[in-house]
């Protein structure tokens, strides 16, 4: 069972309940995987030149809410961020909002996730130049989730931090020593003042009661690169893979997900048209990059970096981009070549 399949099954199901409320980027990404590897993104012309085999196989789409597309643009994410990895501990912290501001975060979602990175960003700043043993500068790279485990709407940010940074005035690289990055109950007090200030400077009306405490979670992840894989699994390729959907019955669709707290795998039944409603709601703003680097890991940042890796007397590895995925063939198994593109058909109303 593939999402595109679903899309197709319950697409006017999906159109009666909840035509009025889908905004025009969620109808493009709807759009762009029911047209995902069809005729509607035209062709690739293949040809095999060892066993003289020629075909042609369908575009796809591209969109980054479809769960097909954007292997190699998250491969080449992660092997860019294993380029800046250092040779120290790593930290995930993950700031979050109550669930009071997710229908503000919903009805101004570029505002409200710019002013969650900026938020979360100068609360990490500020513990550590605060800090008596760090009083440095960070580097970190944050990337936005929009969804639970069960694919319910829960803003939130990943940072992967190192545990330590670059005190300028010295030219040298002060450590956090232990398992230990920052206390998160004053780093939940300190976001939640920051953001809300945010907020309000922005014109944004708050909800009449907010909780007093936030939660941030602050995490030790050893090396980093366990969570750099994490983060690149759900970065480019939608909220949900084709392996979790487990029933289509024609009215209910089942996908399976893994309990936070439990670890155990549960399942969650939707109505076809409200399971569509449930991806298409984690379509991210035209043109808002989900990733981000700050600090000394900043694309225009790498003299600091340099200056990091030496001070770290680290030996730097050769970057290697990539190879891009390629076309086998059925045949011979070997690797087909690319003659030529073929371009949809115009369509006629």
């Amino acid at each position: 069972m593939e999402v595109n399949n679903i899309l197709e099954r319950y697409l006017a199901r999906f159109k009666t309940k909840y035509a009025k409320t889908t905004t025009a980027n969620q109808w493009s990404a709807l759009n762009a995987m029911l047209g995902c590897r069809t005729e509607q993104y035209g062709e690739i012309a293949l040809a095999c030149y060892p066993c003289e085999w020629s075909g042609r196989v369908f575009q796809s789409c591209g969109h980054r809410a479809c769960n097909k597309c954007q292997h190699d643009t998250a491969t080449q994410w992660l092997a860019r961020q294993q380029n800046k990895l250092l040779p120290v501990k790593y930290f995930m912290t993950t700031f979050t909002i109550p669930y009071q501001l997710r229908r503000l975060a919903k009805e101004n979602q570029s505002l409200f996730y710019t002013l969650m990175f900026k938020s979360a960003v100068a609360t990490l700043k500020q513990f550590a130049k605060n800090d008596k043993e760090l009083n440095c500068e960070l580097g970190m790279t944050g990337v936005l989730h929009t969804h639970s485990r069960q694919l319910n709407y829960h803003p939130h940010i990943h940072f992967i931090v190192p545990a330590g940074g670059l005190n300028k005035k010295r030219n040298e690289w002060r450590k956090r020593k232990g398992n230990y990055l920052f206390k998160e109950q004053n780093l939940a007090k300190v976001y939640r003042a920051i953001l809300l200030k945010a907020l309000k400077q922005h014109g944004l009306r708050l909800p009449y009661k907010l909780p007093p405490k936030w939660i941030v979670d602050c995490e030790h992840v050893g090396q980093g690169l366990p969570a750099l894989k994490y983060l690149s699994r759900y970065l480019y390729r939608g909220v949900i893979s084709n392996k979790n959907i487990v029933a289509d019955d024609g009215i209910n669709v089942t996908f399976n997900y893994t309990d936070s707290t439990t670890r155990q795998i549960k399942t969650r039944k939707l109505a076809g048209e409200d399971f569509i409603a449930l991806l298409l709601q984690h379509t991210l703003p035209k043109g808002f990059r989900r990733a981000r680097d700050f600090g000394f890991l900043h694309g225009n940042a790498k003299k600091v970096l340099r200056l990091v890796q030496y001070l770290l007397k680290m030996t730097l590895p050769r970057f290697k981009k990539p190879k891009k995925p390629s076309f086998k063939c059925k045949s011979c198994q070997g690797e087909l070549s690319i003659t030529g593109f073929i371009k949809p058909k115009p369509r006629y109303g």
